[in-house]
Parts: structure tokens; sequence; C-alpha cells
């Protein structure tokens, strides 16, 4: 599962290429214009009056750009960005120590956060809402507890579970924000730019090929990309053309809706094993042998926004595209399916 060329997580191939690609300024960022728009007035307030942004709940389907938004805040308020993940922060002390060295109106980025503890969450609650960290000093009997002033800053929280996050923890974000999937024409942008940046030359119709098979999601365009630009390196003459992106596509098993074989074992597991549904997101999961959270982070998504998946309180659907997908007949109207 982790080597899907269509998962939306980070993959290790992803590392030495995704700094490079990312915008820095929120002019260069393509898409997400509602998020864009807000931050831009958000961000020019702060600035304005030489504070710390309030901080920032960035939540939705993995590879959107939660953790380029977050540089890129960084990069619009002039500072630097810290950046660390929820189950990296095993211990209190870590979190303390990370707020103590912060500079004012620098930016915490803790990706994964709804995988804090609630110890953890508990050193956040002061620093976030009054920019103080409560300390325990020595222990048993003689321990007691001091308040330390800190500097303004600014936490950037990301999350592809938003519903994880404890209420406390969740209200003290000023500022939140879902990303959505990204449509076709704002993909086709991110590929022929990112195309530039690697030096590929890629005609429009091509771009458009990748981008309708990329699920929405920048980091798979740009994994597809590159994945491309190898075929039309070794079996053509570096130029990607639609004939070279629809070979090399079809070499990779990415098929027009951008779903490869689990997407299609998914969905015939449930149409063929379980009636069409529904079916319990456990029993699924047995099914298919991947982990239930995997099913919930990175199947489901795109498939219910595609229109392909249904959830509902008794479990999840195949719906009658889906079935026509897969060359079947849907059941009729007022049987299990509906």
């Amino acid at each position: 599962m982790t080597d899907r060329v269509v998962a939306g997580g980070r993959l290790d191939e992803d590392a030495q290429y995704e700094a490079g690609l990312r915008p820095r300024l929120l002019r260069e960022y393509i898409g997400q214009g509602r998020v864009r728009d807000n931050l831009v007035v958000s961000i020019a307030a702060a600035r304005g009056r030489g504070e710390a942004l309030d901080h920032v709940l960035l939540y939705g389907p993995p590879g959107l750009g939660k953790t380029t938004l977050a540089y890129v805040i960084g990069n619009e308020m002039g500072v630097p960005v810290r950046a660390t993940a929820g189950p990296v922060i095993e211990k209190a002390g870590d979190l303390a120590a990370m707020l103590t060295n912060l500079q004012p109106r620098e930016v915490l980025f803790i990706d994964e956060i709804h995988r804090m503890s609630p110890a953890i969450e508990e050193i956040l609650y002061p620093a976030m809402e009054d920019y103080e960290l409560d300390i325990v000093i020595g222990q048993g009997p003689s321990a007691r507890s001091v308040t330390v002033p800190r500097q303004t800053f600014t936490l950037i929280g990301a999350t592809t579970r938003a519903g994880l996050l404890s209420a406390p923890l969740r209200a003290r974000f000023g500022i939140v924000h879902r990303l959505d999937f990204y449509d076709e024409r704002d993909i086709q942008e991110i590929v022929r730019r990112s195309a530039g940046i690697l030096g590929v030359e890629i005609d429009a119709a091509a771009g458009l090929e990748i981008a309708r098979r990329s699920r929405g999601t920048p980091r798979i365009a740009n994994r597809l990309l590159r994945r491309v630009r190898d075929y039309a390196q070794v079996r053509a003459d570096g130029r990607i053309t639609v004939e070279v992106a629809h070979a090399a596509l079809e070499l990779l098993e990415v098929d027009d809706h951008g779903f490869d074989e689990l997407d299609r074992r998914l969905l015939r597991t449930i149409i063929e094993k379980f009636s069409g549904g529904p079916v319990g997101i456990n029993s699924l999961a047995a099914a298919i042998h991947e982990e239930k959270d995997a099913i919930e982070d990175i199947y489901e998504p795109f498939l219910i926004q595609a229109g392909f998946l249904d959830r509902t309180p008794r479990g999840r659907v195949a719906t009658a595209r889906a079935y026509e997908y897969l060359g079947l007949r849907a059941p009729e109207k007022g049987s299990r399916l509906w």
C-alpha cells in the first residue's frame, strides 16, 4: 500500500523533489482559492499590526498541500518554520523545548497533530492561549508548577482526521481551513509548473492527461509527472506528448479515473463479497487485508468524492457508478443497494 503511485501520502522518493517543487509565496500557490484569499487577508492584517498570525489548523486528505501551505505562511510572515509531527513528540519536555526556543512570531508546524497524546496537548493549551508555558519543577510532594512567559508565536497544525482532534485543542485555533481536492484545470497548471522546474518539455494535452489521473491531488500529479518523464526519457525522445503520457500511465496501471488495482479491488470486494454493501469498515479491512485507517484516510476520500462509494451509518456502499465502472449491472432501485 505504501508504494502505490496514486497514494496521497508521502513516499520516500517524494522527499528529494517536493522541496524544490513547492511554491514559496501565496501568489505562486495554485488552487484552493477560498483558503488562499482568506490567508492573504489574515497575513496582511497580522503583518500590519506587527503581530503573530493567529494559530492555523489545516485539514483534509493527504497530498493536498497542507505542509506546503504551512511553509508558504511562514515565508509570507517573514519568519522561519520549525517543523515536527505529532507522533514524534513523545514527552512533554520535547514540546516544551520546542516552544522555549521559538523566537517572536515564528511558526511551529505540527503535522499529524491529531496523533499527539492528551498529556502533550495540555502543554499546548496555555502556550496557545496566553503564550505561557507551565513547567513542573521537582517530583513528589516538593514538586511545584512554574509559569514561564513565552514569545508570541503561530502554531500551524495539519491533520487528515480533524474529527480526532479534542474539542479544547480545536477551539484554540483562530483560523481553520479545509483543503479540498483540486479540479483538473488547477492540477494541469501544477503539472505545467512542475514540468518547467524539472526542465521537462510537455504538451498541454499531455499535462491534461496526467491531471485527469491525479485524483485531484498535487502530490500524485507530481509523482506521475516524474514517472512519465522517466518513460519519455527511456522510450521516447524525452518530450512528453499525449501519446507518451497515455502509454506511461497505462504501464503504471493508472486508469482514466486515477484508480489503480487496489481501488478496483476494494470496489469489487464490496460488490462481490458484500452484495454492494453496506459493509462495516472492520469487515472490509479484513476482506482486503488492509488497515482500517488506510481505508479511511487513503482509499475512501477520493472514491467518495468521485461518486463511487457512499459512507452510511450502517457501513460502506458501492454506488451505481461503481457497478458501471466494473462493467456490472447495478441492483434495481429499492434493492439492498438503495
